[in-house]
C-alpha cells in the first residue's frame, strides 16, 4: 500500500509543480464552452432544445476528464525516457501496485481538472437543476477518471515513442471524444451512429453526467454505472497486465 500511495502523491506532485500544464490544459475546455456554447446557443435555441450552454458543460467537463486521464498514461512515455520508469519497475515492489498507483494519481489530477472546469461552468452561467445532484454527478467524474486513467496506463505500456503518441490522439482519444455525445444529442442518430455512440465508453459518462446535472438521461442512472464499472474493469484488468509485461 505503501508504493500506491508514493506513486499517487508522486503524480499529484508533478501536477502541482506544472502551472504551466494547468493553465494550458484549461485552454481547449474553454474554447469549447465558449465558443460552441455561446456561439451554437441561438441555433440549438431555436431548434427548440433549450440552452446549448446547460447542454455542452457536462460534455466539457468529461472531456476535460478524458484528456488528463488519457495523458497522465501516456505519460509513461517520459518516464521511459529519463530512465524513471525503469527505476520504479526494479524496486522491490509488486507492478500491480505500481500500476494502481499510477491510474489512481491519474485519476486524481483528472478529477481535479474536471472539477476545475465545472467552476469555470459555473462562473459562465452553467446550473445544475438540483444542487442535490452533484455527489451523482461526482460519482461520474470519478468512474470516468478510473475507466480512461486506466485504459491511459494500457496505452502507455504499448507504445514506445512520441509517433505512436500522435496515432492514439488522431485515432482514439479524438474519436471517444467526438462520439461520446458531448457536442450533440444522442437521439434520433442513424443506424449506424447509434451503434458506434454506444460502443464508446465516455459516451456512459457523458450520458451520467449530463443526466445528473440537468436531468437529460439518454440510457439511465442504472445502466450508466453498470457499464462504466464493467468497462472500468475490463481496463484495469488490460492495463495490469500489460503493465505486467514491460521489460524494466
Amino acid at each position: 500500500m505503501s508504493a500506491i500511495y508514493i506513486l499517487w502523491l508522486r503524480e499529484l506532485k508533478r501536477y502541482v509543480r506544472s502551472k504551466a500544464q494547468i493553465v494550458a490544459s484549461l485552454g481547449q475546455p474553454l474554447l469549447y464552452l465558449l465558443v460552441l456554447g455561446f456561439g451554437l446557443g441561438p441555433v440549438f435555441q431555436r431548434a427548440g432544445n433549450g440552452s446549448y450552454l446547460q447542454f455542452v458543460a457536462p460534455g466539457v467537463i468529461s472531456m476535460t476528464i478524458l484528456f488528463t486521464a488519457i495523458f497522465s498514461g501516456i505519460a509513461m512515455l517520459w518516464d521511459r525516457q529519463f530512465g524513471f520508469l525503469k527505476e520504479t519497475l526494479v524496486a522491490p515492489v509488486s507492478r500491480m501496485q505500481i500500476m494502481i498507483g499510477r491510474t489512481l494519481g491519474g485519476a486524481t489530477v483528472a478529477i481535479i481538472q474536471g472539477t476545475l472546469i465545472l467552476v469555470i461552468c459555473l462562473i459562465a452561467g452553467f446550473r445544475p437543476h438540483s444542487w442535490l445532484a452533484l455527489p451523482i454527478a461526482g460519482l461520474f467524474v470519478v468512474m470516468i477518471a478510473i475507466v480512461f486513467a486506466a485504459l491511459g496506463t494500457a496505452i502507455g505500456s504499448i507504445i514506445q515513442d512520441m509517433q505512436g503518441f500522435q496515432l492514439v490522439m488522431n485515432f482514439l482519444v479524438m474519436p471517444i471524444f467526438f462520439l461520446s455525445g458531448a457536442l450533440f444529442p444522442l437521439a434520433n442518430l442513424g443506424v449506424v451512429m447509434s451503434v458506434i455512440t454506444r460502443l464508446d465508453p465516455l459516451s456512459y459518462g457523458v450520458d451520467g453526467l449530463r443526466g445528473a446535472l440537468i436531468n437529460n438521461w439518454h440510457f439511465s442512472l442504472a445502466f450508466d454505472v453498470a457499464l462504466l464499472a464493467a468497462i472500468g474493469a475490463i481496463f484495469l484488468s488490460a492495463g495490469a497486465y500489460l503493465f505486467s509485461r514491460i521489460e524494466a
